[in-house]
C-alpha cells in the first residue's frame, strides 16, 4: 500500500510539474519576444531566448514617460480605491443579511437577486452617468459604478454564515455594538473571502478599458489599459499608412509584435506582484458555499 501511495504521489507531482512547465512557458516566450528585435522576429518568429537583446518595444512604448507614469498613477489609485471601498459597502452590506433577526432580510436579498437578472442597458447607464451623475472625465467614473455586486454580496454573506454564532453572541454579552462586532470580530475572521474578492475587483478594475474608451476625454483620466490599447492602434495606423505610400518612414522600422508583448508585461507586472500576497486565502476564498453542514 505504501509503494502505491509512494508511485501514486510521484505520479501526480510529476503531473502537476507538467502542468506548471506548461504554464511557464507562454510567459517565458511574452517576456523573451519583448526583449527581441522587431526583424528577428519577422524571419524567425517567436523563440524562447532572444537572437539579439533588444530595448526597441520598451523605448517605444515609454519614449513619452510622463504620460505612462501618470497613466499607471491614475489606474492604479482608481483600482484601490475601487477596491477597498467596494469591499467595505459590500461587506457591511452582507454582514446583517447574514442573521435571520434582521427584519425583511428575504426581500432585499431577493431584490439584490433580481439586479443579476436584468439591467438598464448601455444607453441608459450612459445618460444617467453623464447627464445626471455628471461623472464622466472625473476620476470618479471608474470607482462609483460597480461599487455593489450582488453576487459578491452572497459569497460574503455565506462565509459570514459559516462564522460560529457563539463568537457574536459572546460580543454581545461583553456589550460590544453591532458595527464593532462587524469591524473587529467577522472582518478579520472573513480574511480568505475578502482577499478573494479584492484580487478579483482589482484585476477588473485594473484591467478596465472600457470605461476610458466611453467617458474619458482628457487625457490626463485615461487609465493603463486604454493608453496602451491607443498605442498600438497608432502602430497599426502608421503600418497601414506605409503600405498605402502614404508613410514616412520604413515600416519594418515599426515595432509591432515587440511592442504587443512588451505591453502585455508592463500591464501584467503589478498583478504579478500582487497575486502571491493573496494565494494563500485564494483557494478557501474560492470554495465560500461549496460544503454546506
Amino acid at each position: 500500500m505504501k509503494k502505491k501511495s509512494l508511485l501514486g504521489q510521484t505520479l501526480l507531482m510529476l503531473a502537476f510539474t507538467v502542468l506548471c512547465v506548461l504554464f511557464i512557458m507562454p510567459f517565458v516566450l511574452l517576456v523573451s519576444v519583448s526583449f527581441s528585435k522587431e526583424a528577428d522576429i519577422a524571419m524567425n518568429g517567436y523563440k524562447f531566448w532572444p537572437e539579439n537583446f533588444d530595448l526597441s518595444a520598451y523605448s517605444y512604448i515609454f519614449k513619452n514617460p510622463t504620460t505612462i507614469l501618470n497613466a499607471y498613477k491614475v489606474t492604479a489609485f482608481y483600482s484601490i480605491a475601487a477596491t477597498v471601498l467596494s469591499l467595505f459597502l459590500q461587506s457591511l452590506m452582507a454582514y446583517p443579511l447574514s442573521w435571520g433577526r434582521m427584519r425583511g432580510r428575504n426581500f432585499i436579498s431577493f431584490f439584490l437577486y433580481f439586479t443579476m437578472l436584468f439591467s438598464g442597458g448601455m444607453v441608459p447607464t450612459y445618460i444617467l452617468l453623464t447627464q445626471y451623475m455628471h461623472l464622466d472625465n472625473t476620476i470618479w467614473i471608474y470607482i462609483i459604478p460597480g461599487l455593489i455586486s450582488p453576487w459578491n454580496i452572497f459569497m460574503i454573506r455565506t462565509f459570514f454564515n459559516s462564522l460560529p454564532y457563539e463568537i457574536y453572541e459572546s460580543s454581545v454579552i461583553d456589550g460590544a455594538s453591532e458595527f464593532r462586532i462587524y469591524l473587529q470580530m467577522a472582518m478579520p475572521l472573513s480574511k480568505p473571502v475578502l482577499a478573494t474578492l479584492a484580487l478579483m475587483t482589482f484585476l477588473g478594475k485594473w484591467n478596465d478599458w472600457n470605461t476610458s474608451l466611453m467617458y474619458i476625454d482628457n487625457s490626463e483620466l485615461f487609465s493603463l489599459q486604454y493608453l496602451l490599447q491607443k498605442i498600438l492602434k497608432d502602430i497599426t495606423l502608421l503600418q497601414q499608412m506605409e503600405e498605402s505610400g502614404l508613410g514616412m518612414i520604413n515600416a519594418a522600422q515599426i515595432p509591432s509584435e515587440t511592442v504587443r508583448m512588451a505591453m502585455a508585461i508592463v500591464v501584467a507586472g503589478p498583478a504579478l506582484v500582487i497575486f502571491p500576497f493573496f494565494q494563500k486565502y485564494f483557494v478557501k476564498g474560492m470554495t465560500v458555499g461549496s460544503v454546506k453542514g
